[in-house]
């Protein structure tokens, strides 16, 4: 259950009717003598990751509105429309609750380390150029300020394998790659070596490999989107041996 006070600050953000309290007093003790002596040396949270997400649906003020509710508990820092608007939602220093179980590379706990975007589309549509060419937008002011790498921009399919199919594999990861947010590999493929195993080169990439078929059917729906199988092949092996080989520059 969420505390009174999460649930205050999601209203707050929701209305715009005060703004978000210091993350100290939050953690501020209560019910036991604690002598203050404040150290001016600190830093806000600073996030090291971006998670693309899809609303599922095709009306944004319906998902603003979820994104928004107390009484929903789930939020991301953005909601990106079909026609370009930016929408801010949860200040990028706080957490936003937009990840949910989730893994990649070693991080266990997403939401506590990531900028979360919702784009506005249903997951079965190509995604409206507007909003493309907002979130690159988006992308570059946020990679001016946190120096993410690219290798973490990542989908909620990517953190959640087997849970989450977000932003599906209509959504332009190629693009954003030439721009410098994620990985890609063209052909040629370096050959694999006999010996590399499909799920150390998956779990080497990122992925969480409690379930290899969730975490081959997600590598797969990124970069290999026109084969829906959840087999790897030779190819994709081929692929992932190059974006792991590409990680690691």
């Amino acid at each position: 259950m969420k505390s009174q006070l999460a649930i205050a600050i999601l209203a707050a953000i929701a209305c715009g009717c005060a703004p978000l309290p210091p993350a100290r007093d939050a953690a501020h003790p209560r019910g036991i003598a604690v002598e203050h002596h404040p150290s001016p040396n600190f830093d806000a949270r600073r996030p090291n990751f971006v998670v693309i997400h899809h609303t599922g649906g095709s009306d944004v003020g319906r998902a603003l509105r979820t994104l928004t509710d107390p009484a929903m508990g789930v939020s991301s820092h953005y909601l990106i429309s079909r026609d370009g608007r930016i929408m801010q939602l949860v200040d990028e220093r706080s957490r936003a609750w937009h990840a949910g179980e989730s893994y990649w590379a070693g991080v266990d706990d997403l939401n506590s380390v990531s900028i979360g975007i919702e784009l506005d589309n249903d997951g079965i549509e190509p995604y409206a150029e507007p909003m493309i060419s907002a979130l690159l937008a988006l992308l570059a002011d946020i990679r001016t300020r946190y120096d993410i790498p690219s290798s973490n921009i990542v989908g909620h399919g990517d953190v959640a394998p087997g849970r989450k199919v977000d932003p599906g594999a209509l959504f332009p990861w190629r693009r954003l790659a030439a721009e410098g947010y994620g990985l890609w590999c063209e052909p040629p493929y370096p050959a694999v070596p006999a010996d590399a195993d499909t799920n150390l080169l998956l779990h080497a990439f990122g992925y969480s490999v409690e379930r290899p078929d969730a975490a081959a059917a997600a590598f797969k729906r990124r970069f290999v989107p026109d084969d829906p199988s959840p087999f790897m092949t030779e190819k994709d092996r081929a692929i992932l041996y190059c974006l792991v080989m590409q990680k690691q520059l």
